[in-house]
């Protein structure tokens, strides 16, 4: 028996330690080992492999002899691309086909010990809560934290600047104001027209529950439904335009 198969596990919980033990060790070789791992890896060698074992340790060597072997074998021949590739990209490949394998050994003992399809998705479901060895390589899984942290930033100065928008600018995704006898804007009190500002395009008047967007330029307000632009797409339009403003500006 290959020792490298370290014994069989039985169940959902233990097959998962097992990919886990396995995984922490080639995840060692391929980032705080990786130079030892490098050397290994000589291409006047024969075809060669990595393992993880569950122990978290981890191997670069030849193919198991046993045909067929005890488990499924990671990808060959690692080492005859070592020096045709940037050592960051032939990283990045040997990481890909170790989540690979990690995924067809896991699945192997699921398969073998009869999990059933209840079994088989919670497998999944535990695999999948962990980064993949790639993500972890290449350094996907620091890129996506920082990028949700930015995003929730960015998505809290979005909300205040909707709120800031109401009292002056980004008019596109505001509804014209009601008649309000104690507060009405300064400008629009000299007017004394927005209250029942009428759309620019149906000349019907105000709908609480519409959307309503301004053009820019004229400074005419429009349903959003009249000039078929949603509240959603309103959020990423800077300057707006009316169709008639528009169609100015491309005659002249």
């Amino acid at each position: 028996m290959d020792p490298r198969a370290n014994g069989n596990p039985r169940t959902v919980e233990e097959v998962f330690r097992d990919f886990k033990g396995r995984r922490g060790a080639m995840i060692k070789a391929l980032t705080s080992e990786v130079e030892d791992f490098y050397n290994q890896c000589d291409p006047e060698k024969e075809n060669l492999c990595l393992y993880g074992l569950p122990s978290e340790q981890w191997e670069v060597n030849l193919p198991a002899e046993e045909v067929p072997p005890e488990l499924p074998e990671p990808v060959l021949g690692i080492n005859f691309a070592r020096d045709g590739m940037q050592e960051k990209d032939w990283l990045s490949l040997v990481a890909v086909h170790s989540d690979t394998w990690l995924l067809s050994v896991a699945f192997y003992f699921g398969a073998r010990f009869g999990f059933d399809k209840a079994d088989r998705r919670r497998l999944f479901n535990m695999i999948n809560e962990l980064p993949t060895i790639f993500e972890v390589v290449t350094g996907t899984v620091k890129k996506e934290g920082k990028e949700k942290s930015s995003n929730q930033g960015n998505n809290k100065s979005k909300s205040g600047s909707k709120m800031r928008a109401s009292e002056g600018q980004g008019r596109q995704s505001k509804l014209p104001p009601p008649k309000d006898e104690d507060e009405v804007p300064e400008e629009e009190d000299e007017d004394g027209e927005h209250g029942d500002t009428p759309c620019g395009a149906c000349g019907e008047g105000n709908g609480a529950d519409e959307f309503w967007i301004c053009c820019d330029i004229c400074d005419t307000w429009f349903h959003g439904k009249c000039v078929k632009v949603t509240k959603a797409r309103a959020e990423h339009i800077k300057h707006y335009k009316c169709p008639s403003c528009s169609n100015k500006r491309a005659r002249c």
